[in-house]
């Protein structure tokens, strides 16, 4: 019998045979290095000369996996075999479907070690990083399948005599499934089995800095008994297939995380009906944020201090959660950045397999933004903790923080997606309210504050999709705190949420008249 969710337990590396077994995964992991890796289109694997070289951030001379590139002609072969299956795969019984995500979470539950040390390889997370990845991602799989039986279940109508009158909630069609790097289980395959479950089809186009996971993970769905041609592979340089897979006509469907800017012009693409579509496209985004931390003159600054820290350089800051703006009430201010700087100092930086606190930015395009973004800085605010690479081997960049910005310089408005925390300082709460509100963005934030009413202000008036009272904003939960946001924040999709499956569904109502 099936049981209520619950959020997957993270693993305790503080037990020395947690960390014997991810040791061991991780010599594995290595010994695969080099490897090179197929598309996988209609359950066949097929290979191309022009590959996608995946390397180690933590150690850059490393090369993690060469992975095939698709072609447009790739992409059309993937389009026709996904319609052909989504012909048998939507009338399979929900219950079916959500079997295969509950066999793939229990194979990945078992595999956890695995998993993680690809993701601690290949994207540069360090230990619990990793593990909170994978642990997600499970999370992800179980949560939807149960939510994929309550809306595959008879729905409640007003009944009316002499009519049978029924509700359900059936598939779109195909779908493109454009995956980020920076969660590169968790999100894929959140993303990708909240469509698989409601009876789509799927091409998926991973982020170019973490294709090798993206294959384990199909391969995950695969040893599930997910049908062949259910979730097709097809990794490739945006320039050549992104925007052929928006604006194909027979893609009914894109679910995108990434950058605004790409957001942006798949929202745009996406809405133009082209030769052959009778369909308007339905296009769910995450499109970044610009979070804030707002503290409040009698917050406990201890606790604020973790929050900010922790939110602004968790894995380097590259989450769009992260939390790279700190609003500080005047009166709080300067011990505050005391209690920041005295944290921030101590966070050790350097190779992820040694599990250290900070590791490398993803790739050296990320790292050349970054550093330029800190150029920026220094001519906008106080430098106060210096974030200059600390080794060469990777792709480093220090912790970096400035004081006395202005709510409307550079570093305050963009997303940096790196570790760089900006410091503002408000005259009051009102004050610090209109400049946490005062971006394009509206992802995540937090405020901390001892006042009832100020904490019912902020509840009303902070405008982002997820708002943490007296805790950091990052760290959302499956099923606790569903994640997506306003404004060029994206669609609100609210990612492991009671709503999301209806986003890859349309509701068709029956009336039989007896």
């Amino acid at each position: 019998m099936l049981g209520k969710f619950e959020n997957e337990a993270l693993v305790d590396f503080k037990q020395e045979d947690n960390q014997v077994k991810l040791k061991a995964a991780l010599n594995a992991v290595k010994a695969e290095f080099g490897k090179d890796y197929p598309l996988i289109i209609g359950g066949e694997r097929v290979w191309s000369e022009n590959k996608i070289l995946s390397n180690n951030p933590s150690r850059k001379a490393e090369i993690v996996g060469r992975v095939s590139k698709a072609s447009q002609a790739d992409v059309e072969c993937a389009l026709a075999k996904a319609v052909e299956t989504f012909a048998t795969w939507k009338n399979v019984a929900p219950e079916a479907r959500a079997a295969v995500l509950f066999k793939a979470a229990a194979i990945l539950r078992r595999r956890k070690a695995e998993f993680s040390a690809w993701m601690i390889l290949e994207q540069g997370k360090n230990w619990v990083e990793a593990d909170a990845d994978v642990a997600e991602a499970i999370d992800f799989m179980e949560y939807y399948g149960r939510e994929m039986l309550r809306l595959g279940a008879q729905q409640p109508l007003i009944p009316l005599p002499g009519e049978d009158n029924r509700l359900t909630y059936i598939p779109l069609g195909v779908g493109v499934i454009i995956a980020p790097w920076n969660f590169p289980l968790a999100i894929l395959m959140g993303m990708t089995t909240a469509a698989i479950v409601s009876g789509n089809t799927v091409l998926i186009k991973p982020a170019s800095a973490s294709p090798v996971i993206a294959y384990k993970a199909v391969e995950l769905l695969e040893e599930a008994g997910l049908p062949a041609g259910v979730c097709n592979y097809v990794p490739g340089d945006g320039s050549e297939i992104g925007d052929f897979l928006v604006t194909h006509p027979k893609t009914r469907f894109i679910s995108f995380t990434g950058s605004r800017d790409v957001g942006q012009r798949i929202y745009e693409l996406a809405s133009k009906v082209v030769p052959g579509q009778i369909w308007l496209k339905r296009v769910v985004a995450e499109m970044g944020g610009k979070d804030a931390i707002l503290v409040d003159e009698d917050a406990d600054l201890d606790a604020a201090a973790e929050g900010i820290v922790s939110s602004a350089f968790g894995f380097q800051g590259q989450k769009c959660s992260a939390g790279s703006r700190a609003i500080i009430h005047e009166k709080v201010y300067d011990a505050l950045v005391e209690k920041i700087l005295k944290r921030a100092k101590t966070l050790e930086q350097g190779d992820a397999e040694a599990n250290f606190a900070v590791g490398p930015v993803i790739d050296a395009k990320a790292q050349k933004k970054i550093l330029n973004y800190i150029e920026i800085g220094k001519q906008e605010g106080k430098l106060l903790l210096d974030g200059e690479p600390c080794s060469d081997k990777g792709y480093y960049i220090r912790p970096t923080i400035f004081g006395e910005v202005s709510p409307n310089a550079r570093i305050a408005q963009e997303e940096i997606f790196g570790p760089v925390l900006a410091l503002i300082k408000a005259k009051s709460f009102e004050d610090g309210l209109e400049i946490f509100n005062g971006t394009e963005y509206g992802l995540t934030g937090a405020l901390y504050s001892k006042s009832r009413e100020h904490l019912e202000i902020g509840r009303r008036d902070l405008h982002v999709g997820n708002l943490y009272l007296n805790r950091k904003c990052t760290g959302a939960l499956v099923g606790v705190h569903p994640f997506g946001g306003f404004n060029m924040s994206g669609t609100d999709s609210k990612a492991g949420g009671p709503d999301y499956l209806l986003l890859f569904t349309q509701a068709k109502s029956v009336s039989e008249r007896f």
